[in-house]
């Protein structure tokens, strides 16, 4: 059995998973070994494996054994392994060192990386891990790398035929569980004569 990774945040009592051994008597369901922290409890008649109390993330995965043993004969019984995994809480956003930055362009540059944009995340693993995106791309006329942040111009400006500034709204994105959490970042490009 693996059920689903549990939250670091996971309250005692919480549901875990549901063993079940198929068995023509009634059964009593046990923890034999592996969780030697007693972070685990299951009920002995119908396999229900909950929390027992608050998760320590370092601990874990933790691997344990239940056993289904015939209620009246206890030589006869069946052991499976259980793993449960705990995630970090996906608690910081992607956070850019400015809200706002000013770069400047000049007119008729070919399509050319504009500037190098990165955030930091305070969490560790996916929940850290960033990707870059633009809100509103201006018909096309930027783009981002989403893995470097690098932010392009796609096409030459015309100073005197199109607008002279530009608000690009970029934001950074983290791969977080339960939910992914954003950062933004508007830049202002001027169009230079």
């Amino acid at each position: 059995y693996q059920p689903a990774p549990l939250s670091e945040k996971t309250p005692p009592d919480t549901f875990v998973v549901e063993i079940s051994a198929l068995y023509k008597l009634p059964v009593n369901y046990s923890i034999t070994s592996g969780d030697e922290k007693g972070y685990f409890i299951i009920h002995s008649s119908n396999g229900i494996v909950r929390t027992r109390k608050n998760l320590e993330l370092e601990d874990f995965p933790v691997n344990f054994k239940v056993q289904a043993t015939d209620s009246s004969n206890a030589a006869i019984f069946s052991e499976v392994e259980v793993k449960v995994e705990v995630i970090e809480e996906n608690n910081f956003p992607p956070v850019f060192p400015s809200s706002l930055l000013e770069e400047s362009l000049p007119e008729h540059s070919p399509a050319t990386q504009i500037v190098q944009l990165k955030a930091q995340d305070n969490d560790t693993g996916r929940n850290g891990f960033l990707t870059y995106g633009i809100l509103n791309g201006h018909g096309l006329k930027f783009r981002i790398n989403e893995t470097t942040g690098i932010l392009y111009s796609t096409a030459p400006f015309d100073y005197e035929e199109e607008p002279a500034e530009y608000q690009v709204v970029v934001y950074a994105e983290d791969d977080g569980i339960p939910e992914k959490k954003r950062g933004y970042c508007t830049v202002v490009i001027k169009i230079t004569d």
